[in-house]
């Protein structure tokens, strides 16, 4: 797993749902890979070794805007 000093945070600059806590996030990593930190779902069972969290809308709007998508 990517220490978090390896990971570029997109989300979360205190304008969001969480104000300056730490969450819900979404980072970027250092392969080009996407971390999603939000609430846990437990909408279906995931594979074994995976999860699911649950972020809102805003958040991943907020992501794309900084990656200008």
């Amino acid at each position: 797993m990517s220490e978090r000093a390896e990971l570029t945070r997109l989300t979360g600059n205190g304008n969001g749902e969480c104000g300056e806590d730490d969450c819900p996030n979404v980072y970027r990593t250092e392969r080009g890979t996407f971390i999603v930190q939000g609430d846990v779902s437990d909408a279906f069972a995931p594979p074994r070794g995976e999860g699911l969290v649950e972020i809102p809308e805003s958040v991943l709007r907020e992501a794309f805007r900084a990656l200008g998508w």
